[in-house]
């Protein structure tokens, strides 16, 4: 299967992260989070419909399909790390998430991974050394 378009990652990480409230989510919810017209959005879920990205269920509730959720998963991971690692270095949140947004699409499996290991790994160190200090 080819990679999808980064719009089309940007709407499935949507839709996963609205989704993890609990309720439906519906195009309306889209709109209003991305600041899109309804128009383009209802462009949008009509395309990653015929791409097998998501069904849409009766009253209009949006589910991602298996497909769809492990690309927004993987999306929403690369957001975290990066939103995270800026976060780390000391760059403002606001900042910090709107740069991972542009950043998230392009990144390697590779570095991902490696991104991901280092930061595991920088947490461990601040947790130990938390431990340690509470110790002495």
């Amino acid at each position: 299967m080819e990679k999808p378009a980064e719009s089309a990652e940007n709407y499935l990480e949507t839709i996963l992260m609205l989704g993890q409230g609990g309720g439906a989510v519906r195009s309306i919810d889209i709109a209003n989070e991305l600041g899109y017209s309804k128009p383009s959005i209802s462009v949008a879920m009509k395309n990653l419909k015929a791409s097998g990205y998501i069904e849409v269920e009766s009253g209009g509730k949006i589910v991602l399909t298996e497909t769809g959720r492990e690309i927004a998963q993987r999306i929403y991971d690369r957001h975290t790390l990066i939103s995270d690692l800026l976060i780390y270095l000391g760059v403002d949140h606001e900042i910090a998430v709107r740069d991972a947004c542009k950043m998230e699409h392009g990144m390697s499996e590779e570095s991902f991974t490696a991104l991901n290991r280092h930061l595991k790994e920088l947490k461990q160190k601040m947790y130990m050394r938390r431990k340690s200090e509470e110790n002495a």
